[in-house]
């Protein structure tokens, strides 16, 4: 089921971000570090809101959001790339899940539009 995946997904985004962020933290980058944490965990968090949504349209709602701080997260990840705070290989890894999870939130949203509309 693509809600299974996504949430193991976005909870082992959120934990990578959660770790890169302290590292950023410990070399005292603050402003960009807080913003990645929070769009980067918001993501799982509205994933597992999502669950418990109380119609289809809160559902979509919430994976809605959950796309735009997916969005959000991989302006983040570029902007530390191309400022020297991460690697490429550490961009590459976190972009790739990012993408992931961007391009599920998608066909999560549309499938479930789709079927609203019927």
């Amino acid at each position: 089921m693509k809600h299974d995946r996504i949430s193991e997904l976005s909870m082992d985004f959120a934990i990578r971000i959660v770790q890169l962020s302290e590292r950023l933290e410990n070399g005292r980058e603050y402003v960009l570090s807080r913003q990645l944490r929070k769009s980067g965990t918001s993501i799982g968090a509205n994933v597992r809101e999502s669950k418990y949504a109380q119609s289809r349209a809160d559902f979509v709602s919430k994976l809605q959001i959950a796309l735009k701080e997916a969005g959000e997260t991989d302006f983040w990840l570029e902007l530390l790339l191309r400022t020297s705070y991460i690697t490429k290989a550490e961009y590459a890894v976190l972009s790739d899940i990012c993408t992931q999870l961007i391009a599920i939130l998608t066909a999560s949203i549309n499938t479930c539009a789709e079927s609203m509309n019927r």
